[in-house]
Formats: structure tokens, C-alpha cells, sequence
């Protein structure tokens, strides 16, 4: 087993027995207990002096310790389970200037709120809150330096798909829009406790200068949502409310969703917009 303890406090399954963290899966709960890992995701994340941390679902802190141990300039932490908030008292005690904890729901919270610029997001996120948190990121992306997270592998594949492939979707195309997408590494299941029914993937995301294609946020996610909704359908069945001439856009009526690059997509934004 490797060491669950690279620094002066109490390894990572005395804070469980010590609290009766058993992980929950009503909250998506898997602990990641391998600390040599956790430090690997927060160097993955790059220099982190001077960068204020914003990390979701810290549990027992395995995460938190790595992402302090790394130079964080602070690190403020969203949890929502109350058993977690009384065992990451720990933390706290040993770093008081550079933790905060929030009790809070994370699709509650406005990261951007919490501290200022320079700041990231690194996280193992709950994995039944996944998307929906990335999505509500991804609108107000230049507010971050970068996100580093932890996905299950099927939605991290989703993010770096290629086009004309099953995984290519909605996801694909608003993350690519926005940010240049990198996937870092794979964790086995078994480092997880519980250990979740899939394997875990890394996943950078750097927040590009400028959107791949101009368009506007509502309607980039109006027209992929429409045509990923009936992805078997063809254009101009699945955009119809939308009116468009996709002809004279150079999109042909007959392609389907999984056959459009994130230009052609911004391209069918700016047309609704005119």
C-alpha cells in the first residue's frame, strides 16, 4: 500500500474511522486515499503560489492537504456533508491563514465569489453533479486560470471526442469552444474508497484568449442542445423551430449533429443572432 501521509497530519483513514466517514453515494462520494496521487493532481494543475484554490467535495481532505502542500496561496473548500466539515477541522487547525471551508451546495455557490484573481478550480468532482458544475464554470470561464478535475472516463472521453464519434456531443462542443481540453492521466478504481464501478480520469482545462468562433452563450448552447437533443436526426429536422437556411450557411440539411465542427456550430449561433 503506498503512503497515505507525505506530511505532519494524521493519515487520511484514522480522519475516516476518527468522524465515520463512510462515503456516501447519495453524494457521490468515493475518497480518493492515495495521497502520492492527490499531490500528482495538484502538481498537474501547474504553480499554484499565488493562485487562490477553489476545491469541491474536499471529504476527509485528502485533495486539500496535496493542493496546500503545493504552494497554494489559499484553498477554499465547498462541502456539503456536515460529518466532513467537522473532520476537516484538522486542516484548518494546521493551516489557518490559507483554508477556508464552506458549508455549502457547489451548484449553489459562485466560485468567483470566494476570492479573487488568480484563481483556479481543482476538484474531484461528485460524479453525479459532474456536468452540470462544469457547464455553470464553463459560462463565466475568464474568471479562471484554469480547472483541473476529476471526471469519471466516460465524460472525460466526452470532452476531447472528435467529431462523427458516439462520444462527440453537446459537452464536446461547449468545452472545446471555450477551453483547450487536455486529458492528464487515468485512476484505477481500487485507489478509490469506496472503489466506484468505473475508471477516473484527469482533465485540464485552460481557458482559451478567445472563444474558438464568436458567438453568443445562449445561443451556442440553444442550437447544440437542439441538435444534440435528436442526434440521429438530420439538421434540418432537429434545427427546424430555428428557421435557418442552413444551405446558405454551407452547412448541408442532411449532416446530423456528431458531423459539425464547434465552427460550424458558432456559425449556426450568429445566424440566430441576425
Amino acid at each position: 500500500m503506498k503512503s497515505e501521509k507525505f506530511d505532519d497530519l494524521a493519515p487520511l483513514r484514522e480522519i475516516i474511522s476518527a468522524f465515520d466517514l463512510a462515503a456516501q453515494k447519495s453524494l457521490g462520494q468515493n475518497f480518493l486515499m492515495d495521497l502520492n496521487l492527490t499531490y500528482r493532481i495538484a502538481r498537474t494543475a501547474g504553480d499554484l503560489s499565488g493562485v487562490n484554490v477553489i476545491e469541491i467535495g474536499p471529504g476527509p481532505g485528502g485533495l486539500t492537504r496535496a493542493i496546500l502542500k503545493a504552494g497554494a496561496k489559499k484553498v477554499i473548500s465547498i462541502e456539503r456533508d456536515s460529518r466532513c466539515i467537522d473532520a476537516l477541522g484538522y486542516i484548518e487547525g494546521a493551516y489557518p491563514d490559507r483554508f477556508e471551508l464552506i458549508e455549502a451546495d457547489a451548484l449553489e455557490v459562485d466560485p468567483t465569489a470566494l476570492a479573487p484573481k488568480p484563481r483556479r478550480i481543482i476538484a474531484n468532482l461528485p460524479y453525479n453533479i459532474a456536468t452540470p458544475l462544469l457547464i455553470k464554470w464553463l459560462k463565466h470561464i475568464d474568471e479562471y486560470d484554469g480547472l483541473t478535475l476529476m471526471f469519471q472516463k466516460e465524460v472525460a472521453d466526452r470532452l476531447v471526442a472528435k467529431p462523427r464519434t458516439k462520444a462527440y456531443g453537446r459537452l464536446t462542443v461547449m468545452t472545446g469552444w471555450l477551453c483547450e481540453t487536455k486529458v492528464e492521466f487515468n485512476i484505477d478504481a481500487k485507489a478509490f474508497t469506496p472503489p466506484p464501478k468505473v475508471m477516473s480520469t484527469v482533465v485540464s482545462l485552460k481557458p482559451r484568449p478567445q472563444p474558438l468562433a464568436a458567438a453568443q452563450w445562449n445561443n451556442m448552447e440553444r442550437v447544440v442542445a437542439m441538435a444534440f437533443g435528436q442526434r440521429r436526426k438530420m439538421l434540418r429536422q432537429s434545427l427546424k423551430p430555428l428557421g435557418l437556411d442552413l444551405a446558405s450557411l454551407g452547412i448541408s440539411e442532411t449532416s446530423r449533429a456528431e458531423e459539425l465542427s464547434v465552427e460550424d456550430f458558432a456559425k449556426l449561433a450568429r445566424a440566430i443572432e441576425s
